[in-house]
């Protein structure tokens, strides 16, 4: 099942530091599913400066289990990163589908 994730940054001071310290690992971590079909595209959130304050992310799960399970070990979950995340299940259009096939 296919997911949108959107996920916000915290607002403090130190969120930047927060999310430039596990970003590398988080970017590898994105790349691996991605080779797996579990991450099918993402995109920072940007606020009016350019400045990076979150993230959306289409998943492909075949349980919402197995989108908590690897929420439990996304770096900018552990690095308390994403301080809020919304998930709904979504279906991306066929012609977007055949990229994976």
């Amino acid at each position: 099942m296919q997911y949108i994730v959107l996920a916000y940054d915290g607002a403090d001071e130190k969120a930047t530091d927060r999310r430039l310290t596990v970003r590398d690992e988080h970017l590898k971590s994105v790349e691996r599913r991605f080779k797996t079909g579990e991450h099918m595209y993402g995109a920072a959130i940007l606020d009016d400066s350019g400045k990076m304050v979150g993230s959306m992310m289409v998943v492909n799960y075949s349980s919402s289990e197995d989108l908590n399970k690897w929420l439990k070990d996304e770096p900018y979950v552990v690095g308390g990163v994403w301080q809020k995340i919304e998930i709904k299940p979504c279906k991306v259009a066929p012609i977007f589908m055949e990229l994976y096939n």
